[in-house]
């Protein structure tokens, strides 16, 4: 799985127009399956499709998906237990899907059966209901902002080869619809800046070289997912 383009981020976005009215279950499913195949859900004992689940979880109330991007020492969107935040910052990522009373914790891990089939097995795990310290979108927008310009400086200021970032287009728009436009705006910039940040390459620089810029990137990276998390959840924000 892509880390720039995480499957959870998508199962969040659509998830969570769904669950608001703007798209059906069809074509939530159809848009997370488009991205990496056939979508299954496992409690450790049996194995159920997604749709079958999310149906399952829409009759006991679900009301909202949850996006968690967590890294060591950043545990983006978690707030345990600590089995459950162990394994999502193994994954890199995470789905929460907030019911009454409690949370159903999604991790996705890449599902390979045979010689033609792939796609996602996710493990269904209690997670706190307790709300995660996520930002609004307004601040993550300006830390990304600010960010953005920081890693630029300390870029192109290192003399040596692998200045700048590359060259990347548009950045994807993986919400879904029904979010807020600055949602989508900074949702795209934030798909944007985590290609460019897989691609950057430091390759013939001096470790001096890479220490200046390793800060910047890393306060980068850090600024990349509070932005996606906060863009993935404005749709559930906006109704609050």
């Amino acid at each position: 799985m892509r880390t720039d383009s995480p499957i959870s981020a998508t199962l969040v976005a659509w998830g969570n127009a769904w669950l608001a009215g703007h798209v059906g279950l069809d074509d939530a499913l159809d848009r997370v399956e488009r991205d990496a195949g056939p979508q299954v859900v496992t409690d450790g004992v049996a194995e159920i499709t997604l749709r079958v689940f999310l149906m399952d979880l829409r009759r006991e109330g679900l009301s909202a998906f949850r996006l968690s991007l967590p890294v060591p020492g950043d545990p983006l969107g978690l707030t345990g237990p600590p089995a459950f935040n162990g394994a999502a910052i193994d994954a890199g990522q995470a789905a929460v899907a907030v019911l009454p009373g409690r949370c159903a914790g999604l991790l996705p891990a890449v599902d390979r059966r045979g010689s033609s089939y792939s796609g996602i097995l996710w493990t269904a795990a209690e997670a706190s209901p307790t709300p995660p310290d996520v930002p609004s979108l307004a601040e993550a927008e300006r830390d990304l902002a600010a960010a953005m310009r920081a890693a630029t400086d300390a870029l192109t200021n290192v003399d040596g080869p692998a200045q700048g970032f590359p060259s990347i287009g548009d950045g994807e728009d993986t919400l879904a619809p029904g979010y807020p436009g600055r949602a989508h705006r900074v949702g795209a910039l934030a798909s944007r800046l985590a290609l460019a940040l897989r691609l950057a390459d430091e390759r013939g620089l001096t470790s001096g070289q890479v220490s200046v810029r390793g800060q910047a990137l890393r306060d980068l990276d850090r600024a990349v997912r509070r932005a996606r998390v906060a863009a993935h959840h404005a749709i559930v924000e906006s109704q609050v």
